[in-house]
């Protein structure tokens, strides 16, 4: 059976970007800015030849997607809840300002984006790993040999970044990816690799 070839593009700037706010699974929707970066992503991705574009149910990443698969001529986006952004528990929500002075250890692991950091009432590395790349198989194995687009988030991106690379769960990448930023891969039921644009 062919693999599913999916471009995972990282969704258009929200307000809380800006101010430095883990938005985690509360639904912040985009800002005037992550509309025109999803409108140069569309126009970016004209000649992609997708069939079908996909997101995360959160409404940053769908919103995205809805805009894309619209000015794509493409039906409107399904979504998975396998490719949300982590669960970063208790502190989703709170400045990271704020965050300096409740708990500056975890705001330095965040900084980094260290994949270890614990979440209190959040997901940890694992659960959210598994996760995410238990979603990508299932869109493998559910759009064979198709051209898709998914819509997701940051630190979801830095765990398919790391499976692709064989880097450990835990690696620190020394990287962000910035709104409207993409990768490719190829996913079975089986397996995800790395697929050339």
């Amino acid at each position: 059976m062919n693999p599913a070839h999916i471009c995972i593009a990282r969704h258009g700037e929200t307000d809380w970007n800006i101010a430095g706010i883990l938005q985690g699974w509360i639904d912040v929707p985009l800002n005037a800015q992550g509309r025109q970066q999803a409108a140069a992503m569309a126009r970016e991705f004209a000649a992609a030849g997708f069939s079908a574009v996909w997101s995360s149910p959160l409404i940053r990443a769908r919103e995205t997607a809805e805009i894309v698969a619209a000015a794509l001529g493409l039906p409107a986006p399904a979504c998975h809840d396998g490719l949300k952004e982590r669960h970063f528990g208790a502190i989703q929500g709170i400045p990271k300002v704020e965050l300096a002075d409740l708990n500056p250890l975890l705001l330095q692991q965040i900084l980094r984006r260290n994949p270890a950091a614990h979440f209190e009432e959040g997901e940890t590395m694992d659960e959210f790993a598994d996760r995410v790349l238990g979603g990508l198989m299932d869109m493998g194995a559910r759009l064979a040999g198709q051209r898709v687009l998914l819509i997701t988030h940051g630190w979801t991106m830095d765990v398919i970044t790391r499976h692709l690379e064989n880097l450990p769960r835990n690696a620190i990448l020394n990287m962000k990816r910035k709104n409207g930023e993409s990768l490719w891969l190829a996913a079975s039921g089986q397996a995800i690799r790395p697929r050339p644009c």
